[in-house]
Order: structure tokens, then sequence, then C-alpha cells
């Protein structure tokens, strides 16, 4: 895709300069530029080896590859076609122990094209330490049982000021055909060359006009500012697609989504089609869908999305995950698709509808129609449907369970974005059945169980798996919605789909300590995945803190008296709104544990007593009419309970509690400790709305003092740095607890070493292979099969169970976060959180602003806003950011630099900091422009032009005089300019410019 990549290297001593550039082409794969210039006054007679090694066949997935590489080396053979620079790395024989032939019939190619005479051509590593002591080398075209490479090496006399240049591609999966075709094509070697870098060249300029439609270009006095904004964007598409052209809607591509989500719709639809133009806008869709009076027709169409260049989560740190991005088929089309992980692509599609915003409500619909009747999202969501998790008992990567994290807050982000764009567009939605269920086979366990076993709440229905399937082929994608016992889509109204979630988490509220996670994954970050049972988010609730903030509003402007509902669903509301009134006294002060083992158990049992009909039946279609009035006393209730909660959680240093682990003692209380600090609660109370002004500028300073600031980086980690114990300091039984424990001192004696071993010094350990209770458990009922044994173990198997947990303290296990030292771990920063605490401080900033707070306080909030986006590596070094600091990237560990660039997160939230910094506020469909926190020093200090393509797919360039910045909004340009006086200018295409002061 072109935008190639240079690197440069020079020896003054000698006068030469080594330049290396590498781009993707469309057409030729993966392409290296390199040069080698004399910029001394002497001729220099260069010596150059240049190159690729360790270069695998084709036919090969890195499974294989990593189990089996040395079997696969005696596969490989690369063979040079003669007379040519054209190598071919291919494998003898797929490799397989049947007694069948496999034949392999693709290469990887690897070609050269150069002015330069090359001396030699190597095609494999062997010969590099002769090079290196001087001696003469032999041209290799047939090497096997090797690891491929490619170099190209030669001498060069250059004149001072000459250049020698030359050219590597690589591409994989080719065949017989292809070869020829590449072969006879580098015959001509310099119209060769001549084409790949015009493919170059247009690949960048797609690649440009891709992240000029998602607002990527902007002109500014600080180009690393301008380049740091385009590769936000443009990873930010890689993620979450981008819309293929603008708000047109190709009718062939949307006849082909009908029919595969949906063959029944499709005579209806042929009926719509026909009223419909072959290129339309998405809004006309949605009017002639809405309509044709057809529900599911009507449903299918908003929640039409024709994404393109949009990948497949790719991730290294989950290797189940691959990366790909299927631009173009085999015909050259373009390819309309979408996939992601539920986290990962509701959040960068919201900040696509900053540049799309006509499709947000497209986006809303996708993601409450891919939700749960039990209040849940499912794994993955695609353009086909959606995924989940199955069981793989086998697979140590491998659970079940809902993931819960992001599924409030994305949810209400884009809700947010709609309400500003189309204020009350949304309420026209309250009441219309246009909205369905996903149907995911998982089974959330009885209140009980789940106090029993926190760790084992989620059972997956292999029959009802088994049905959807059988659905599927029978219904299409909507096979995987929720029917009723006729085969038919249970709709519902956007009321009961903003509800449902909501409901489902208020039943896991567990007063004073956060949002219960029970439900086997995460409820936001997932390298704290072992907190999952034992844990409560408090996390989750500052974020459905704002959530209840944004219906308050919502349902106070529904135009209705009543809003109708599923007659489950309101049932479940009242009785939470039952259980928070009767228990209010809890309100006045601290929670006793009695009290909170009450009202959990209260909500506990209404939420099992909801799953129980809907998963019987999906929830009633009997509606009923739930007064507005009595809708607003609930969330105004709510938002008591969760306001109560989180001022609890305030820790005695100003920061907040991020996670807590409760314990179920006994039949009637929950006790709770809190867990360290984290990052990312902190982020989540700034961005909840429960703080003033003030306050939030508190907790900012709180935070710079705290433990989580890394001074190095001028930025924070995710938690404080720890200092695990070292491998002699663990698994020590304390002497004590041998001396109380006969069955330790006769297993000692007996020299059984099933549960414990004695080392040569009297210390005593417990046996390796016992890394958790479970294993403990198991351990000691194999004792226990033991006669002699018996009664001992049944004695004291608790007394054991207390001296591992002391030793180890596994309750406060949060997963992977403890335990290793990259991504989300120790000493890490991760740049995704950071970014989200950088757009909440300058959210506080705009608030306090609006709030007309002093100045000096809403300053002091910039000022802390501005030295967290510093401290994300804008204005850093290479040395000090570890790479390019124009590039995002996933973390930084204690010990290296940045690691895992592009594919984070983070990028969404620098584009929405970015928009709030330019001063871009949007307010009942008008846009205004406030550009108080914009910074002088990127006002242009000579003229400049800005290039891009607008939303009519016409190129567009403008002139932009110093003391100008420019940036483009929705694809239309915004100019900046210095002046003595503040007024806007608007340049209309078909009339003169109007000016407003």
């Amino acid at each position: 895709w072109g935008n190639e990549v240079w690197f440069e290297e020079a020896n003054e001593d000698l006068g030469l300069v080594f330049r290396t550039g590498w781009s993707n082409s469309r057409r030729f794969g993966w392409i290296r530029r390199s040069s080698l210039a004399n910029t001394g006054r002497q001729r220099v007679s260069a010596v150059f080896l240049d190159g690729i090694q360790n270069i695998m066949p084709s036919g090969i997935g890195s499974d294989f590859q990593m189990r089996y590489s040395t079997l696969l080396d005696a596969y490989k053979r690369s063979e040079r076609l003669p007379g040519s620079r054209l190598a071919l790395f291919r494998l003898s024989a797929v490799p397989a122990d049947r007694p069948e032939p496999a034949e392999s019939l693709e290469a990887t190619t690897v070609w050269s094209v150069s002015p330069v005479k090359a001396d030699t051509i190597l095609l494999s590593a062997t010969q590099l330490d002769a090079l290196r002591r001087g001696e003469t080398l032999r041209p290799e075209n047939d090497v096997c049982g090797r690891r491929g490479a490619y170099f190209l090496h030669g001498r060069r006399n250059l004149a001072p000021g000459q250049a020698a240049e030359w050219m590597f591609g690589a591409d994989v999966s080719q065949s017989a055909a292809d070869v020829v075709r590449l072969g006879a094509a580098l015959e001509k070697s310099s119209a060769f060359r001549r084409e790949v870098l015009t493919d170059i060249r247009e690949g960048t300029e797609e690649l440009k006009r891709i992240v000029g439609s998602s607002d990527g270009l902007q002109v500014s006095a600080r180009p690393m500012g301008s380049a740091r904004h385009y590769t936000n964007t443009l990873c930010n598409v890689m993620r979450g697609g981008v819309f293929a052209h603008g708000e047109k809607i190709d009718r062939g591509d949307l006849d082909q989504h009908v029919r595969s989500t949906a063959p029944a719709v499709v005579p209806r639809w042929k009926r719509l089609a026909r009223r419909l133009p072959a290129q339309f806008a998405y809004p006309e869709l949605i009017e002639a869908a809405r309509e044709a009076a057809d529900p599911s027709l009507e449903r299918i169409c908003r929640e039409y999305l024709p994404l393109t260049f949009s990948r497949r989560h790719g991730d290294p740190s989950r290797p189940w995950n691959r990366f790909t991005i299927p631009a173009r088929d085999a015909a050259g089309r373009r390819v309309l698709d979408y996939q992601g992980n539920w986290r990962d692509i509701f959040q960068n599609w919201e900040a696509l509808a900053q540049s799309f915003p006509g499709f947000t409500t497209g986006m809303i619909a996708r993601f409450l129609n891919a939700s749960t009747a039990d209040g849940y999202n499912p794994y993955r969501v695609t353009r086909g449907g959606i995924d989940w998790e199955v069981p793989e008992p086998h697979d140590p990567w491998a659970c079940i369970g809902y993931w819960g994290d992001h599924q409030i807050i994305y949810l209400l982000k884009l809700l947010e974005h709609a309400e500003k764009h189309d204020a009350g567009g949304l309420a026209g939605l309250l009441e219309r059945d246009i909205f369905a269920y996903a149907n995911v086979p998982y089974r959330i366990r009885g209140h009980r169980s789940l106090v029993a076993d926190p760790k084992d709440t989620v059972v997956f229905d292999h029959d009802l798996e088994k049905t959807i399937k059988t659905r599927v082929k029978k219904h299409g994608a909507e096979g995987k919605l929720l029917l009723d016992g006729h085969e038919r889509v249970i709709r519902a109204n956007l009321a009961e789909k903003l509800l449902v979630p909501l409901l489902a988490k208020l039943t896991n509220f567990v007063p004073g300590a956060g949002i219960w996670l029970n439900t086997q994954r995460p409820e936001w970050n997932d390298a704290n995945n072992a907190l999952v049972g034992p844990g409560a988010s408090v996390v989750t609730l500052a974020y459905i803190r704002r959530y209840l903030a944004f219906l308050q509003t919502f349902f106070a402007a529904s135009p209705g008296g009543t809003v109708p509902v599923s007659g489950d669903i309101a049932t479940l509301l009242r009785a939470i709104a039952s259980v928070l009134q009767k228990n209010g006294k809890v309100l006045r002060g601290k929670v006793t544990d009695r009290e909170r083992r009450r009202v959990v158990d209260l909500l506990g049992k209404s939420g099992e007593s909801y799953r129980t009909k809907v998963y019987a039946r999906g929830p009633s279609g009997q509606k009923t009419a739930l007064p507005v009035a009595e809708l607003l006393r609930f969330v105004d209730t709510a938002l008591a309970w969760t306001d109560h909660t989180l001022r609890l959680n305030r820790r005695p240093d100003g920061l907040y509690h991020s996670y807590n682990l409760i314990a179920f003692e006994g039949a009637d209380r929950i006790a709770v400790r809190h867990l360290y600090e984290m990052l990312e609660g902190q982020v989540a109370i700034l961005s909840s709305g429960l703080l003033s002004p003030r306050e939030s500028l508190d907790l900012l300073r709180a935070l710079r003092r705290s433990a989580m600031y890394r001074r190095d980086q001028h930025s924070y980690l995710l938690y404080p740095e720890r200092q695990l114990p070292r491998f002699h300091q663990r698994n020590n039984i304390a002497p004590r607890d041998v001396r109380a424990s006969r069955l330790l001192r006769q297993l000692i004696a007996d020299g059984n070493r099933l549960l414990v071993e004695r080392n040569p010094r009297g210390g005593v350990h417990f046996r390796t292979g016992i890394g958790n209770q479970r294993q403990l458990g198991e351990v000691l009922d194999q004792l226990a099969a033991d006669p002699s044994l018996r009664t001992l173990v049944a004695a004291e198997r608790a007394r054991l169970q207390r001296v591992y947990e002391d030793l180890f303290d596994h309750h406060s296990f949060s997963g992977r976060s403890g335990t290793f030292y990259g991504y989300e771990g120790l000493g890490c920063i991760y740049w995704h959180m950071v970014s989200k605490l950088s757009l909440t401080a300058i959210e506080n900033c705009m608030w306090s602003q609006q709030a007309s707070q002093a100045p000096e306080l809403t300053g002091q909030l910039l000022r802390h806003y501005r030295i967290i986006r510093d401290g994300i590596g804008l204005v850093k070094s290479p040395t000090q950011y570890g790479a390019f600091p124009a590039d995002p990237y996933s973390h930084t560990p204690q010990n290296a630099g940045v690691q895992q660039p592009g594919m984070t997160g983070q990028v969404k939230e620098d584009i929405l900091s970015r928009l709030a910094e330019l001063g871009v506020r949007i307010k009942n469909g008008q846009i205004g422009f406030d550009p108080c926190m914009f910074e002088e020093c990127e006002l242009l200090q000579k003229d400049s032009r800005i290039q891009f393509m607008n939303r009519h797919d016409v190129y567009v360039e403008i002139a932009l005089p110093t003391g100008s910045f420019a940036y483009t909004l929705c694809q239309t340009p915004i100019v900046y300019h210095q002046a003595i006086e503040a007024k806007l200018v608007v340049s209309h295409a078909d009339s003169e410019p109007e000016e407003r002061r």
C-alpha cells in the first residue's frame, strides 16, 4: 500500500551514505529500495552486501514453523532462475508422513533490479563469514536443505556526488504461471522498475485518500504532530475499517448483505430495491426502509455498514489471533467487510463516527443487535454475524464467558455522539420494535451457584449451539439471533435494548465494592482476568454512573409519558428498584458486611428470575407501559447508590480504588478487601462525571504524586511497580505450620513426597505441580484414598488450604497483570490507558469551562492535560521513546523502549483528544469552534498547502499562508488564521463566503 518508510546511515570519514526504505506494493508484494551515495570529495570504491535472511517457503503456517522448524529446513529448496535475478523459495514436497505424494506447487519469490552489476547472488547465509574474512564468494543457484536467503553482492566505484541504487521485491504464494509472468517482466528491468514505483506511488495516494476520508490530514508547524495524527487515523481505520464511499451505498453490495443475513426477507427487499438507484445515501436507505413498514428489513438496513480495509484482530499477547486485511478480491474489486473483537471494533468506530456521523445510528444498531437478552455481548462481531468462544478443555488459552469490558462505556460514547449530531433523533426509536437479541449459547447459573463458585458460572449449551448452526443454514446470519417458537426474530425497541445491559450489571452490584465480576471474563482489563470470581469492579461502576446520567437526560426528553417495554424487563427493573429503595438506609454511611450480603442476594435472585424466563422463551412479548416518571425515579435511585459506592472507594492518598476483592463469609456476610491502586480506576472516575472540576484537579495531582508515575518516561504505569519474591523466598512452609500438622509430620516421616518435600537443611516445601488450590485438593484426595491417612486428611484439609493460601495469596491473584513483564504487566506503561487518561483530562477541561469555573482552575486542568499528552511520546526523542515518536505503540516495559507498534486502541483516544484540543464542539446538530486549547506554536512559520479528497471525491488543494493551520472534519477543510479579532468565514461551493463574528 505504498507509504514508504526510509532510514539513513552515514559514514562521515568515507563520505558514504546508505539509505533504505520499505513499502508494500498492491501488485508486487513487499518492496525494499536501497542506495549508496558518495557525498565526499574523493572517488570511493564501495563493496556492498544487501539482502534478506531466513526467507520462508510458501505453504507453511506459523504453527508448523514453531513446532517443526528443524524438520521444515530439510524440505526447503532455494533456486535461482538461470540468467535471472529471480529466486524461488519453495518446499520440495508438503511435509507429511502419510504414504501418499503431496506436491508443493507454490513458491515465495524474491527478485532484484538495479543498474548495479551484481558480482554474486547468494541464496543462503552460509558464506557471510567467508566474506568477512575477505574470501571470494561463490554464486549460489540451487541450495537444498537450508534456510533461504537472498543477498546481492557487488563492487561499485562512486565518483563524488554519484550514487548506486537497487531494489528488492518479495511475494508469497506464487504459482507457476505467476513465476513465468514475473520472470518475463524482469527481462525488461528498467520498465519493470518504473512499473513497481508507479504502483507504490498509486498505492500511497490511495492510502492517503483512505486516511483523508477519515480526516487524518493536518498541516501544522509541528510536522511530527501531523505525522502522528496521520498514523493514528491510519491505524484506527485498519482496526475498525472505513466507509468505502462516504455516505454512499452500493445497492449491489447491500443486496448481497440482505441475502446472506436473512434469505426470507429477500422477496420484500426486492420490492424496496426497485425504488432505489444503483448508488444512494445512507439516510435515503433508512427513510425508504422505514416507509416499507417492515421491521425486519428496517433492522437489516439500519445495521448495514459498508466498511472496507478492516483487519482481523491480531495481537501477539493473544496467540490464537491472526492479522489480515482483505482489501481487494481476486478480481481487484474492493472488499467490503469487517470483523473485530467486541472491545476493539466499537472503540475504533467511535473515532470513525467523528468523520462519518451519519453512520452513528447504524453503529449503535449493530451494537444493540449483537447484545444478548441476558445483558451481555459475544466475543466477536463481523459483517456476517457474531462469534463466541467455545470450550476447548486442552487449550490453556481457551476459555468461555462473556466479555463485559467496554460494553457500557463504548455504547454510551456512540449514544452521546449521536445525540450531539441529531438531538432527539434516537428518541424516535424508543417505542419502535426494530432491534433484536443475539443468541449466544451461554447460560449463566443461578445466584446460589454463583455464590458457591464464582469462577464456574457460565454453562455452554452444546445442544443450543447445534440448533443455532442448523438455523443459520436455514435463515442465514439471522439464525444467530434470538427466535421465538415459530422461528421468528424476537423484536425489541430502543428503550429495552438500553435498559437490559444496565439492569444486568446492577443485578451484580455489590454496595461499597463495585460490580461483581462473575461471567468468567474480565469486566475491563483482561490482564486482570483472574479477578473474575472474587473481584468487584469500581471501573465499571464509574462508567455505569456516566451511563445513568445520560439516560436521565435522554428519558426526560422522551416525547411520551410512557415507554413500552417487555413485561419481563419491567419486572426486573421494578425488582431492582424495590431492593434499592427498601435498603436506602445503607446510603447513610459505610456499608456493613451483613447489609452488603442482603442487597447482593436480593439483586442476584432478581437477575436469576429474569434469566430463567428469557432462557426459556426470550423476553416476554407482552408489553408494559412503563411511566417515564417511574423510569426517571429508578435512574435517580441507581445514581444515588452508584455515587455512594464510588465515594466510599476514595483512598486516603486521594486516588480511587479500581477493583476490590469480595469474599462470601457464612450465610449472611460479604467481606471486602481493597487491591493496590491502578491507573484505570482513576481514568474511570475522572470520566464518570462524579467529580467537580476542583476534585478532578486534586485527583490528577494525587496521581502525579503516586507510585504509578514513572519519571523516566514522564508518564504512568498501569499499577505501581512491585518486586515479586525470588525463587528461594517462595514456597517455604513455616516451621510452626509443619509442627502443627500431624499429616505433614507423618508424610515427612514416611518419606511420602506426594504433598510436600523436605530439603537437606530441614525446610519444607509444597511439591512441584501443586500450582493452585484445585491441584492441592486433587493431591489431598489422592492421600485420602490411603486408609491410614484418610482421617488425618479430613481433619486437616481446611488447615492446609489456609497454609497454602497464606503462602501464595491466590485470593489477590489478578492474572497476567501480576505475573509477566510486558504488555499490561509489571513495570509497564500501557499507552492505551495513558491516552484514556489524556482524553478524560481534556474532557474535564471542557466541563470546567462549560460550568463557568474560574479560568485559573480550567487552566490548571489544561496544564495537566498537556503534561499527560506530551508524556505519551510526541515530544520525546527516539532514544527516550524507543522508536520514532510519530508512531503509536502498545506498551513500554521497564527494560526497553516502546513495543508492538500501530495496532493499539490508543489511536482512538488520541484522535478524540486532538479534536477536543482543536476546539471542535458539536451540539444540537450544530458545529462550533472554541480553539482556546489550541497552541500557537502549531501555526505555520511559512507558506504551505493542504491536499485532500473532498466528500465528492474531488481532489482539492488549498494554499495556506504563514500563520495558519489546517485540518479536515468530515472531509471539509477547516483553516485557522492568526488574527486580531475572532471571526468565522464559511466558504460555500455555490455562493460567496459568509462571514460571522
